[in-house]
C-alpha cells in the first residue's frame, strides 16, 4: 500500500459504464472519496499504463460496472481477467476494496454483480469494506428519497430506467454512492494511520 506524504490515503475508482449511468455513479463515488482522499478515477475501456501504475499504488480500490443479464459488464470482466498478473505476484494484497452497480430495474440480480466484486477483490487478498448503511424506503414512512433506497449491504446500488439518460440517475443513488467513496477513504485514512502506528513501534 502506498505512503502519501499528506498522509491523505490514495483512492481508486475503476469502473465501466455502457450508457452512462455508472458513469454518474462513478463520479459520486469519486466525489465523496476526495474529501478525504487522493482519488482517481479510470474507465476500463480506456485505461493506460500509467492507469494500471495507479491502481498499483492506490490504497483502496473501488469496482464499478452495470448489471447486465445478472452480471457484471463483459468490459469490466476483461478489466478483472487482466489483473491475473498482479494476482499470481500479490500486488493488491491488503488494499481496501469495495463495489457499486446499477441497472434498469430495482433488483435486477445486482447482488451478483457486488458479488463477483467481492470476489474478484478476495482473490487479490484484499480487504472488503462494505456499505455501511441501514436499508431505505422499507417502511410505511421512508420514502424513496432515503439513502439506500433499494435496501443492498455489500456496496452501492442504484436504479435507472433503461430508456433514461444520464440526468435520470436517482439523486438518492448519487448521494448513497458518495458515501460509499466517503466511507472507502475513511477507512482507508484509519488503516493507514494504524499502519504508521505498527511501523514506529515495532
Amino acid at each position: 500500500m502506498s505512503e502519501q506524504s499528506s498522509n491523505r490515503p490514495s483512492v481508486a475508482v475503476v469502473y465501466h459504464s455502457g450508457y452512462g449511468h455508472t458513469a454518474v455513479l462513478a463520479e459520486a463515488v469519486h466525489r465523496g472519496a476526495a474529501e478525504l482522499a487522493e482519488t482517481i478515477l479510470i474507465d476500463v475501456t480506456t485505461i493506460t499504463d500509467e492507469d494500471w501504475d495507479r491502481l498499483d499504488a492506490a490504497d483502496a480500490i473501488i469496482f464499478g460496472s452495470p448489471t447486465y443479464m445478472g452480471g457484471a459488464s463483459a468490459a469490466f470482466h476483461t478489466f478483472a481477467e487482466a489483473t491475473s498478473k498482479r494476482f499470481v505476484e500479490g500486488r493488491w494484497a491488503d488494499k481496501l476494496a469495495a463495489g457499486f452497480t446499477n441497472s434498469a430495474s430495482k433488483s435486477g440480480d445486482k447482488s451478483n454483480t457486488l458479488a463477483f466484486f467481492a470476489a474478484l477483490a478476495a482473490q487479490h487478498r484484499m480487504l472488503w469494506v462494505s456499505l455501511g448503511l441501514e436499508p431505505g424506503w422499507n417502511s410505511t414512512t421512508a420514502t424513496e428519497h432515503d439513502l439506500n433506497r433499494l435496501g443492498f449491504w455489500a456496496g452501492a446500488a442504484a436504479q435507472t430506467p433503461m430508456d433514461g439518460g444520464t440526468d435520470t440517475v436517482h439523486k438518492s443513488d448519487i448521494t448513497t454512492a458518495e458515501h460509499l467513496g466517503t466511507r472507502v477513504a475513511r477507512h482507508a485514512a484509519t488503516f493507514n494511520a494504524g499502519r504508521r502506528v505498527l511501523t514506529t513501534t515495532h
